[in-house]
């Protein structure tokens, strides 16, 4: 098995792990989340979590273990929730074939992706969101030494814009709820 079968299989476990400790159990959920991550890799979800998505990127690694921490609030919260579905829209729309542009071509000379990082980065920062800035470096430094092929890889994967269309969902659902209580 090479690095990053291992690393995809290790890290779906986790996030499986993460994913359990968002359900309601109060004292338990560090327990919860403990099982679910073992039993995500005894029973094989994690083997089919990389299967079908494959290696989660770095960026998902570390909302999973800041979940699995405690970590309050969470830092993909609802701007950040949409920013990573800007860039993923068009980025998976043009791998389905349904955009007639191929960013994902940009992730095998980065140049210019990391030129657009640049302002991005620089936003973050004025913001004072340190913990986007940490997750990017962690990005950087994965593509860098050499995990993955494709910047892109690294900074996104399919997983985590579905976690971001979810987050959003949510959210639009509460404000809804909450204007029918009005």
């Amino acid at each position: 098995m090479n690095g990053l079968a291992a690393y995809g299989l290790l890290a779906h476990g986790l996030i499986f792990g993460a994913l359990a400790a968002l359900l309601p159990f109060g004292a338990l959920r560090a327990r919860v989340a403990l099982a679910a991550t073992t039993l995500a890799m005894l029973i094989g979800l994690a083997p089919a979590m990389h299967g079908a998505f494959g290696p989660p990127s770095p960026t998902l690694l570390s909302l999973a273990l800041l979940q699995l921490a405690g970590r309050e609030p969470s830092p993909l919260d609802g701007r950040a929730a949409l920013g990573v579905l800007l860039v993923a829209l068009p980025l998976y729309g043009g791998i389905a074939g349904w955009l007639p542009i191929e960013a994902y071509a940009l992730g095998y000379r980065p140049l210019p992706l990391l030129a657009a990082l640049l302002p991005v980065g620089l936003a973050l920062w004025w913001r004072r969101r340190d913990d986007w800035l940490l997750l990017i470096a962690i990005d950087l430094a994965a593509y860098a030494g050499g995990l993955y092929a494709n910047l892109w890889d690294a900074l996104l994967d399919p997983l985590l814009a579905l976690l971001a269309g979810a987050v959003l969902l949510r959210r639009g659902l509460a404000r809804l709820s909450a204007a029918r209580l009005r």
